[in-house]
């Protein structure tokens, strides 16, 4: 069994949890300097008035390299007229020395902020 781990983030963004869809999780990272791909397949949605989640598993790509498993969930939470929005990454490394997916985490939120940046511009 390899070393497992779990990384989570999350950024308080303007009513974006209609907006965030299945396919927002398309992880394309780049690692030293190279674009990654993943391919995913949704696990589950639950789709709860005040929280909501997506949980994808990636099944392909090149962070498969890196990782024997790795999952990927999206929660909103609505507060008021904000969302909270937390990327959580639950992952199992191939080897000891390969690094935590920091950057594909990165990737997520900034993904997050540019879509609530995005949305913002057009009230």
């Amino acid at each position: 069994m390899g070393i497992t781990g779990k990384l989570s983030a999350q950024v308080e963004v303007k009513e974006i949890g209609a907006r965030l869809a299945p396919s927002s999780a398309g992880l394309t990272p780049s690692v030293n300097g190279e674009q990654q791909v993943a391919k995913e397949i949704i696990e589950a949605i639950d789709e709860h008035e005040e929280k909501k989640s997506i949980t994808f598993n990636v099944i392909e790509g090149d962070l498969l390299e890196f990782y024997k498993t790795l999952k990927v969930i999206l929660e909103v939470e609505t507060r008021g007229n904000d969302d909270l929005v937390t990327w959580t990454l639950e992952y199992e490394k191939m080897k000891e020395d390969i690094e935590e997916p920091f950057i594909p985490l990165q990737l997520l939120i900034k993904t997050a902020k540019d879509i609530d940046t995005h949305h913002c511009g057009l009230k």
